[in-house]
């Protein structure tokens, strides 16, 4: 079945990145990839799932609760996830109330990166580092920058968390169907670089495929799709239908090319599945 992936990821040779690095993922981990599986690259708002991640062990051991308030009058935690505070992209002054549109808000995140730092005392690298990066083995993998896009780290960390998702051990089974679930559901929203949805379904810190068209995953994608991608090119989904996770680092900004390669090269690797 390997061989079928390898022959999948043949789209990668296409793409006009020599640094991109590609892996399927399985519930034992990579199964196979392209690329240079140390090369280390910018996630970008990938990195909003670790954040979410670390968030959603808080909540476990009752550091945090998802219905405590938090960022703008009347939003929650649970808000900041969902992308429904009412935040804008940037900036600490909402434009909406809380629980009207859903707002993409890099914001939010660094609200929920503050909030982890209040709650362990110690700076977010650390607490990212304690609660998700070592205890997975992705030891190469650093945040550099903010709560919502900082995270720096190779293509074998990120399939570790692929794996994560499709196998939870940090978290609760319970817990991640939870935050795969839609939160605050018939939200409209923008999702960028993609467009207008309505309703733009969202987790708690997972874009959620649903009924979504055009998108980043594949055609042939179950509607339970969850991940996320990030504008410099990166992505990670995991298919608990296909029980597969798909990983991405190249150094190619995300733009109308990602649009064409990344669901072309999703629907091989699900068709190779098959």
């Amino acid at each position: 079945m390997s061989g079928s992936f390898e022959a999948a990821l043949e789209h990668v040779r296409g793409w006009a990145d020599d640094h991109a690095a590609v892996a399927v993922i399985g519930a034992d981990g990579i199964v196979a990839s392209v690329g240079d599986p140390g090369w280390l690259a910018e996630w970008a708002s990938v990195t909003k799932l670790v954040t979410a991640y670390a968030v959603l062990r808080g909540v476990e051991r009752g550091d945090v609760t998802l219905d405590e308030p938090s960022g703008p009058p009347g939003a929650t935690v649970r808000h900041l996830l969902a992308h429904a505070s009412g935040l804008g992209p940037e900036g600490g002054a909402p434009i909406s109330a809380p629980e009207r549109t859903r707002i993409y808000s890099n914001a939010g995140y660094d609200l929920l990166g503050a909030l982890l730092v209040d709650r362990s005392g110690q700076p977010l690298a650390t607490v990212l580092e304690n609660d998700v990066l070592e205890p997975l083995g992705m030891t190469g993998t650093r945040l550099i920058g903010r709560a919502s896009a900082g995270l720096h780290g190779s293509l074998a960390d990120l399939g570790r968390f692929g794996r994560e998702l499709l196998r939870p051990s940090l978290i609760s089974p319970a817990t991640l169907d939870v935050a795969t679930t839609v939160a605050f559901p018939g939200l409209a929203g923008v999702l960028p670089g993609l467009g207008r949805f309505d309703p733009l379904d969202w987790g708690l810190g997972f874009e959620l495929r649903n009924g979504k068209q055009p998108h980043w995953t594949g055609t042939g994608n179950s509607p339970a799709t969850f991940g996320h991608f990030g504008a410099s090119g990166t992505f990670l989904w995991a298919d608990p239908v296909a029980d597969l996770a798909l990983a991405c680092l190249t150094e190619r900004p995300f733009g109308p090319w990602a649009l064409e390669a990344w669901p072309a090269l999703s629907d091989a690797v699900l068709d190779a599945e098959a």
